[in-house]
Parts: structure tokens; sequence; C-alpha cells
């Protein structure tokens, strides 16, 4: 079974190591040692976060001597992000018509109790 690009990149965002491993990257390359260090997990556990996030295109990685390091690749990002937008404006859209309707609701609600009532 293929795997689109998207599915691929929301795949290796959903896991919260990863997550923080590309937030780490943000601020710089890093080795494999390096991005380890606030876990507690193995460092082949981090080779494997690595090679998903590599697979997803979200980073690359480069050998240097025996140092292999990691760098943030931003564009599968922008693709997600690009993806989520068009739902974000719909939710805008729907959030405002909520709004509105709350409004007039509480509106009719204050002219109800703003208006005498009617005594026989």
């Amino acid at each position: 079974m293929t795997t689109d690009r998207l599915s691929t990149i929301f795949a290796a965002l959903a896991d919260p190591t990863r997550r923080a491993i590309l937030a780490r990257l943000a601020e710089g390359d890093a080795t494999v040692s390096e991005l380890a260090e606030p876990f507690s997990i193995s460092l082949p556990a981090i080779s494997r976060h690595l090679k998903v996030l590599e697979n997803a295109g979200l980073i690359s990685r480069s050998r240097t001597a025996q140092w292999r390091s990691s760098s943030l690749n931003p564009e599968p990002l922008r693709e997600a992000t690009a993806w989520m937008e068009r739902y974000r404006r719909f939710w805008d859209v729907n959030f405002a018509r909520l709004d509105a309707h709350l409004r007039a609701i509480q509106q009719a609600q204050s002219a109800t109790e703003q208006s005498p009532e009617k005594t026989q």
C-alpha cells in the first residue's frame, strides 16, 4: 500500500517524541546523542524516530567523520500547514456564524427582560 506524502508527514508528527526532536532541531543541527539527552529512551530508539522523520522529509541527516548530525527541513511542515489552513478558515467562518447567532439570542433575551410585562 502506498501512502501519500501528507499522510507520512502527519504520521511522523503524531508522536510527541518526534515533535520534541523537531522543536530541538528548529534551534539548530544536532547529533543523535544531543537529541537523545532530554529523553529516557535508548539511542537506537532515537535513531528509529529520526528515520521516521527523515522518511517524511522533515529532517535531513549528514555525516562528517564519525559524527552524524540532523537538521530540520521546514518544507513538509509548510505543506501540512497549508492543508490545515483550509480547515482553519472553515472553522473561523463557522465560529463567526455561531458568535453572531449567540449575540442575537442574547439581544432577544435582553429585550424580553427589559420590556415591562402587561398586567391585567
